[in-house]
């Protein structure tokens, strides 16, 4: 997997914050409510968040790796990149609004999310980072079609590894958005919602799904001289 595949995550996790911006803002203020507005403690959301991408990156990873080691190499690899690249595509276009495709995506992890969710409360309001840092770690299982896009990307990766790197740097792409959503979310979920800042992001991730298909094709080539 080439290494640009990381900067790529990370460009997804940061473009596509008015997404989690719009669909995270409002927990981010329910997970202070009644606490204080401490940095630390959004970073201690942030890494247990980051630490469940991670651990399902390296599930998507090892699932990957399973399926290329049973059925062959190449062909699997280029199914599951192709994939990952149309994944990017509908993200850019559910972001611009123009359609609800990834909606049925986060309707998956409803059923996990309706048993965790109730793990919550115990936590809550966190005042410390001993309580915010598991709130974090549930907070990353939250049904979301962005996450699902980038583990689409985790999945073609070959390896546990690979997976749970790619999801830290999707991870880390989203951490100046929702930090800022934990400080100034009210100003900063305006800014999401404004029409133009959604298209630019739509397109730009859009791009990059373009992008990836061009490297499909000369992977398809490899599969046809084999």
């Amino acid at each position: 997997m080439p290494e640009s595949t990381y900067l790529a995550l990370l460009l997804v996790g940061l473009l596509g914050g008015t997404h989690c911006i719009g669909m995270c803002g409002g927990i981010v203020g329910a997970l202070s409510l009644g606490a204080p507005a401490r940095l630390s403690l959004h970073l201690a959301y942030n890494a247990g968040r980051m630490v469940s991408y991670a651990m399902a990156g390296a599930i998507a990873g090892a699932l990957g790796e399973a399926s290329m080691a049973l059925s062959g190499q190449l062909p699997v690899r280029t199914v599951l990149y192709l994939l990952a690249n149309l994944m990017l595509i509908a993200l850019g276009l559910y972001l611009m609004g123009v359609t609800r495709a990834l909606a049925f995506s986060e309707r998956f992890g409803e059923k996990l999310w309706r048993h965790l969710q109730p793990l919550s409360r115990r936590y809550l309001p966190a005042r410390t980072v001993v309580q915010a840092f598991p709130l974090g770690l549930l907070w990353g299982w939250l049904p979301c079609g962005l996450v699902y896009s980038a583990l689409t990307t985790a999945l073609s990766s070959g390896s546990a590894a690979r997976g749970a790197g790619l999801m830290l740097a999707f991870g880390a792409g989203t951490l100046p958005n929702l930090l800022l959503a934990g400080l100034l979310a009210a100003r900063l979920q305006e800014f999401a919602r404004n029409p133009v800042v959604r298209v630019a992001s739509g397109l730009l991730i859009l791009g990059f799904g373009v992008w990836g298909l061009v490297g499909v094709s000369g992977l398809a080539q490899l599969v046809f001289q084999a």
